[in-house]
């Protein structure tokens, strides 16, 4: 692993396409594929806007949408413009979002010959019916077809994605799901509990109670099952919702989120980070099109962050990994006070050297623990 990849920079492509859309998904994408061509060429003028800005990049991450719903000749075009308007390290961390329905050895040939070196597979569900509530548009053979195709195209380094707290889901399914994914070798899985945005189709079948979802006890036996299970299965759990088998194979890009490292995002929707200022696209294909079309930028808005506001950004990322926070973010002036005392009294922080560790309980307060800190 590049050793420099903690400072330097990641580049992120939003590639808003999906062939179907999930009722659960709140993520900007549109049904209409027919728009890849026109997004691809406006793509190619925004990577002109930021040619010589960020300099050398070592993660690279295409993300949606589904990026598998590309057509062979539009990836092409995109990573050798990619790879004209950008420099990357010789050891970047290329990876690429996947439904498994798309995946196929002519695609992953593809894959490694454009430098794809990553993967992460959007299963989901192990579970037949789980995947037709969840409305995905393959089924449990799907996946594992998928999966088997991975492994005989030689891709080592790959993740699986899955929801729990699906609606009915008993926690028997959700093992046996999590011993399926482990059957085809992963070396990353994202677990992640299945959040119900009001804005979205089972949002509002929320608000009409025709679904329930499930409540904070039965969230919190689902999350310590989770963990011990793949920590007893030798997978490190290195941020809240994710997991890997080493080190190593962690996600180089998803870190520089949470440590605050610069970051650019192209694509609609799309955010970028850099010299503490944030900058996000319209929301928009048509517009973001239409906006690159006449020489503008496509951003919807900005925002420069002060000091302290980055200080709390720092704790509530910091605080959502295994690495957590240096003490001298937490407490600036370097007079720590009881809330410390308490939080670690309570088991919900650890102290490691110059860091403050949250500990299993302390990940599932996440969002309440750094409004303990003065």
């Amino acid at each position: 692993m590049n050793p420099q990849s903690d400072n330097m920079p990641g580049l992120y492509i939003h590639i808003p396409f999906c062939k179907t859309k999930c009722p659960y998904c709140d993520f900007y994408s549109v049904t209409n594929v027919d728009l890849a061509e026109e997004w691809l060429t406006a793509i190619l003028k925004e990577m002109s806007h930021y040619s010589n800005i960020f300099g050398t990049f070592d993660t690279l991450y295409l993300g949606g949408g589904t990026p598998t719903v590309l057509s062979n000749t539009v990836l092409v075009s995109l990573f050798r413009e990619l790879r004209r308007h950008f420099n990357f390290h010789d050891d970047t961390e290329i990876t690429v979002e996947a439904n498994p329905n798309d995946i196929t050895l002519e695609k992953l040939a593809l894959f490694k010959l454009l430098g794809v070196n990553r993967l992460s597979i959007g299963a989901q569900s192990f579970n037949d019916e789980e995947l037709l509530l969840l409305k995905r548009r393959h089924s449990v053979k799907g996946i594992e077809e998928a999966l088997y195709c991975v492994n005989q195209a030689g891709f080592l380094n790959f993740g699986i994605d899955l929801i729990y707290g699906i609606p009915g889901q008993p926690m028997a399914s959700w093992i046996t799901s999590l011993q399926k994914a482990l059957g085809f070798k992963p070396t990353h899985l994202s677990c992640y509990q299945l959040t119900i945005e009001q804005t979205t189709p089972f949002g509002k079948m929320l608000q009409e109670g025709n679904l329930q979802g499930i409540g904070e006890k039965q969230g919190k036996d689902f999350f310590l099952t989770t963990s011990r299970f793949l920590e007893n299965n030798g997978f490190m759990h290195y941020e809240i919702s994710n997991f890997s088998r080493k080190k190593r194979f962690r996600s180089r890009h998803n870190l520089k989120y949470w440590k605050h490292v610069p970051y650019l995002g192209l694509g609609p929707g799309a955010h970028s980070f850099l010299n503490g200022k944030r900058w996000w696209n319209v929301k928009s294909v048509k517009d973001y099109c239409y906006q690159l079309s006449q020489g503008l930028k496509p951003i919807q808005a900005s925002e420069s962050l002060s000091p302290e506001q980055l200080r709390v950004e720092k704790l509530f990322l910091g605080l959502r990994t295994n690495e957590g926070i240096k003490i001298d973010v937490a407490f600036p002036d370097y007079q720590t006070s009881a809330s410390l005392e308490n939080m670690v009294k309570n088991r919900l922080i650890t102290v490691r050297g110059d860091r403050l560790i949250p500990t299993k309980k302390g990940f599932l307060m996440a969002d309440r623990l750094p409004l303990l800190f003065p």
